[in-house]
């Protein structure tokens, strides 16, 4: 599939583009795995949830209380499936996209929680993405209160008081501080979390060509943030695209904090030496 900046194939991104709420998130996860296979077709993959949903719906139904509900989730996605997180290869490109988590069996904790939310949506749960740092989770509002599970270790369901002591000692804040990390997230936020993830993994591996694709849709997700404008240059250089880097880094100058003026103009000169051996 050739790249096209405007995304027609992509039905729900250009959703997230839009700001409309209506948003299938799984589809969504699934428009990114396509930017690293073009061939990808959905059908498979929303099948195989459609028949594990199918498959938990009836014993889901009859649960005795919602904490029962998400047991038998977590049991039929991480014991039967044996779907669980990957530590070994933590930051394999693969663990982010939703079909290859089906078909290895691994993933992170985000691509994960989609996972789970898919199935969960099908089901009747309300299952909701919590943004918590170093660590997605998803959580379930009840009448006793609210539920968490973790996807990342085979579904493990946790009290609020352990989700707050979780983001207590990743951030070093304080309760109170750490309240608002726990509070449900839409397609929005996880669809920029996961492109922030493989933004990440693709400049570690030094693939630039995909690192500007995943780039390129932060940048329009986030079309006022002066840092998602400056590192769209700094990897259009790197994937060479001089004449788009120099058009980039010259409008990041303008507003740039000083400390970004050294680096952005050294950047820039690289881009102009580049155009000029291609000129």
């Amino acid at each position: 599939m050739a790249f096209d900046a405007n995304y027609p194939c992509d039905t729900e991104f250009s959703k997230l583009l839009a700001r409309r709420s209506d948003v299938d998130l799984t589809v969504a996860a699934l428009e990114l795995a396509r930017d690293a296979y073009p061939q990808l077709e959905f059908r498979e993959t929303l099948l195989w949830i459609d028949e594990l949903s199918d498959g938990l719906s009836a014993a889901i139904a009859s649960a005795g209380t919602d904490r029962a509900a998400l047991m038998l989730l977590s049991n039929g996605i991480a014991r039967d499936c044996g779907i669980t997180g990957d530590s070994e290869s933590y930051g394999d490109p693969d663990n982010s996209y939703l079909h290859r988590v089906i078909q290895r069996k691994r993933g992170i904790p985000i691509s994960l929680s989609v996972l789970y939310m898919a199935v969960a949506e099908r089901i009747g749960l309300a299952l909701q993405g919590v943004s918590a740092p170093a660590h997605f989770l998803t959580r379930l509002e009840t009448a006793a209160g609210s539920i968490f599970l973790d996807p990342f270790c085979d579904g493990q369901l946790i009290s609020y008081e352990e989700a707050l002591s979780r983001v207590r000692c990743a951030t070093g804040m304080s309760s109170l501080q750490s309240e608002p990390f726990l509070e449900p997230v839409g397609p929005r936020e996880v669809i920029i979390r996961m492109l922030t993830n493989l933004k990440a993994n693709y400049a570690r591996l030094n693939n630039w060509h995909a690192a500007w694709v995943v780039q390129h849709r932060l940048a329009l997700l986030n079309p006022v943030s002066y840092e998602e404008k400056r590192d769209l240059g700094f990897i259009a250089l790197k994937a060479d695209r001089p004449g788009e880097a120099i058009d980039l880094l010259e409008g990041c100058l303008k507003s740039c904090p000083q400390e970004d003026r050294e680096p952005l103009t050294l950047h820039l000169q690289e881009a102009q030496r580049q155009l000029g051996r291609w000129n």
